[in-house]
């Protein structure tokens, strides 16, 4: 969600992620706020995120480079337990 008080990755789950940034949904700076806190997130470059489908959406669809999708589940899981 666009424009919350604080970014994080609130729940993994079947082949979703949501995630909170506190950047506007003006100009893609949600978007670029979403891909930095994946990458963050995951341990990976900026550069290996990229959203793939949905850019103007809510409901995006996201590759990353550099992980499998057991990995990056996993990495989310974590950390939405550190909360």
């Amino acid at each position: 969600m666009p424009g919350s008080r604080r970014e994080a990755i609130q729940e993994v789950g079947a082949g979703l992620v949501r995630v909170r940034v506190t950047a506007p949904p003006e100009k893609g700076r949600a978007n670029e706020a979403l891909v930095a806190l994946l990458a963050r997130s995951l341990g990976v470059s900026q550069g290996a995120v990229r959203i793939v489908r949905g850019a103007a959406s809510r409901r995006k669809a996201v590759a990353v480079e550099g992980v499998t999708t057991e990995e990056a589940v996993a990495r989310l899981r974590r950390q939405v337990a550190k909360g």
